[in-house]
């Protein structure tokens, strides 16, 4: 009826862009701790506390769960970015029955990538092309307007002048005199 520390293994599932760290509690223990741990500084970033069968979840950090079951322990890492990239260390603390444990357990490295860009090169490609042919576009529609308002200012001021005073007329042959 000793406590039982094995040496158990760290199960990393990931699903839903959620790391989920899953550890087997230690057999014939009412109270211990387990706690995760981040980068070469041992970050405390959550915690489970169980205390007969009663399980108390702790967290400094908002991108971490802890779930307690009768058989394991599963720390949930969501909203993961690359800043989270490091290595995560679990460590078990038994503190009753006599005597008090504390092991480390597992160390897993996790890397997270960039989060992929919404636009792919053949997106940005194809947008890039189409603006080019809308502005060429809009630049030949621009130069016949113009062209098509310069010809008609031509013929308006080739034509008479409507608001004028004087009525335009046209020429006029020398009247012949009559012979006698």
């Amino acid at each position: 009826d000793r406590p039982h520390v094995s040496d158990p293994q760290l199960v990393v599932d990931f699903s839903s862009g959620n790391f989920k760290l899953t550890f087997h509690n230690p057999k014939n223990v009412s109270e211990f701790s387990m706690i995760l741990l981040k980068g070469h500084e041992k970050q405390q970033i959550c915690a489970l506390h169980v205390s007969k069968g009663q399980a108390i979840p702790e967290s400094n950090v908002t991108y971490c769960d802890a779930e307690h079951s009768n058989s394991s322990t599963t720390f949930t890492l969501k909203n993961l970015d690359r800043k989270h990239t490091g290595i995560y260390t679990c460590c078990l603390e038994v503190f009753l029955p006599p005597p008090y444990i504390e092991c480390r357990l597992n160390e897993t490295y996790l890397y997270i990538p960039d989060k992929e860009k919404c636009l792919s090169p053949g997106l940005v490609s194809g947008i890039a092309i189409g603006l080019t042919a809308f502005a060429m576009i809009s630049c030949v529609c621009c130069v016949v307007v113009c062209c098509l308002r310069n010809k008609n200012q031509q013929c308006d001021s080739n034509s008479h002048e409507h608001n004028s005073e004087y009525m335009p007329m046209a020429a006029v042959n020398a009247a012949k005199k009559p012979r006698i």
